[in-house]
């Protein structure tokens, strides 16, 4: 008799999980609802992102070579000409920040002075360029 007072479980047990509450998701009809998450949908996201990123990181680093770039050809071209300056004839010794007139010869030489083209009443050379002694020694072309 003891047997038959007993509690029927209505619940098939093989339905039922042993350990419930260690599920990584709810195992009745109370607990939360949850969502499958598209996981291909999501990683497109993430790898769309990363890739814009990274593309704007490597436009970054483009421009900036390119920036250097141009700069490291002007700093060549003012040694080129700073060795052609040098190679000049000059009757004096140019000062720092100073503008002078590169002529060129009838013979192919190169002279540095300190007078202008129109300064001359009729000028002896073929002008050049109107340069500036730097700081660091380098000329530069003004005009």
């Amino acid at each position: 008799m003891a047997e038959d007072k007993r509690t029927h479980n209505p619940i098939d047990p093989d339905k039922i999980a042993e350990n419930a509450s260690l599920l990584p998701y709810g195992s009745s009809v109370s607990a939360p609802a949850f969502k499958a998450v598209d996981v291909l949908k999501n990683k497109s996201l993430d790898v769309n992102a990363m890739e814009m990123q990274t593309d704007m990181q490597l436009d970054q680093i483009k421009e900036q070579i390119e920036l250097l770039a141009a700069q490291a050809k002007k700093i060549q071209d003012r040694k080129e000409l700073s060795a052609h300056i040098y190679s000049a004839e000059m009757g004096f010794k140019p000062e720092i920040n100073h503008t002078y007139f590169l002529y060129r010869r009838d013979n192919g030489s190169t002279v540095l002075s300190m007078i202008g083209p129109s300064e001359w009443r009729k000028c002896p050379f073929e002008f050049m360029h109107k340069v500036l002694l730097l700081a660091d020694h380098t000329w530069d072309i003004v005009e």
